[in-house]
């Protein structure tokens, strides 16, 4: 598989990524099918992992794999997340972000430990944290840099003002935003999030490049109507609608990150990168979500 830069300073990353947002614990559980699907990754040519430490049950699965040595660690890309909490009480539960430098440290050592690994690639930092001392956030990044158990530092989720914010602070550039992309969800776009990130000579990192299904499944008139479109270009290209979704975003110069568990479905999102969209094939598909 092709590889490129995320970023002019690096790391050097597959031209897909692959994420496990759509696992389950009950998927999780079943290590056999874990280890299948990473294996044929793999194969895909696919090196660059997108985890995410909630629960750490991922984390160390993952750990197991490279553990075994079914997996060349030395080969691997790994990025995890950090900032993600729930709460429970006599109020509720629910959801929050914790981006201090304590929660930032404790969080990286605990991922070091399950994936059984000295460094993290890339550490995103889930969400902006209207709470958070970023001096204090950029100070402890800083220092897991320096020490060497992280490389990179990304964010996801945030806008521009918030990634300047956390920029201001830092020595080390942000490398990437992890956020929602594809041909139904393109406020990025137009907001200023996508712009920036060129502006910073980097790649966004694109979840969701099918629209959670919408884009192959959905029943409504937009999504019918883009659906004609990609069908239309796959005839050019002798590919198929998932294949032409995914190569509108790499046309675009941001990173698919493939949730589907299907090998299938893997593969036909892995291997849009073997044909490039002409500009004229790009706007049509583009205007078709109008």
């Amino acid at each position: 598989m092709k590889k490129v830069y995320i970023n002019e300073y690096g790391p050097r990353v597959s031209a897909a990524v692959y994420g496990f947002w759509r696992w389950t614990e009950e998927d999780l559980a079943d290590s056999k099918k874990f280890e299948e699907i990473v294996l044929f990754t793999r194969e895909l040519g696919i090196d660059t992992y997108d985890l995410s430490s909630s629960g750490g049950q991922l984390e160390t699965q993952f750990g197991k794999l490279i553990e075994s040595g079914a997996i060349n660690q030395s080969e691997l890309i790994l990025s995890t997340k950090v900032g993600r909490r729930e709460y429970s009480g006599a109020y509720g539960s629910g959801i929050y972000y914790d981006l201090s430098s304590q929660h930032i440290t404790k969080s990286v050592e605990q991922s070091l430990s399950r994936l059984k690994r000295d460094k993290i690639d890339i550490l995103i930092l889930e969400n902006f944290d209207f709470l958070s001392n970023f001096e204090q956030t950029a100070s402890a990044l800083l220092k897991l840099q320096r020490s060497g158990k992280i490389s990179y530092i990304g964010v996801s989720n945030f806008n521009v003002f918030q990634q300047r914010l956390l920029s201001s602070s830092l020595s080390q550039p942000i490398i990437t935003n992890h956020l929602e992309l594809n041909l139904l969800q393109t406020e990025a776009l137009h907001d200023g999030r996508y712009d920036f990130i060129r502006e910073q000579h980097s790649r966004a990192l694109a979840f969701s490049p099918l629209a959670d299904g919408r884009i192959l499944l959905g029943e409504d008139a937009q999504a019918v109507k883009l659906r004609l479109a990609l069908i239309e270009i796959g005839k050019k290209y002798e590919a198929n609608v998932e294949q032409i979704a995914v190569a509108w975003l790499n046309k675009l110069g941001a990173l698919p990150i493939i949730g589907s568990k299907e090998k299938r479905r893997i593969q036909n999102a892995a291997t849009a990168h073997t044909f490039e969209l002409t500009q004229e094939d790009w706007y049509f598909l583009y205007n078709a979500t109008k």
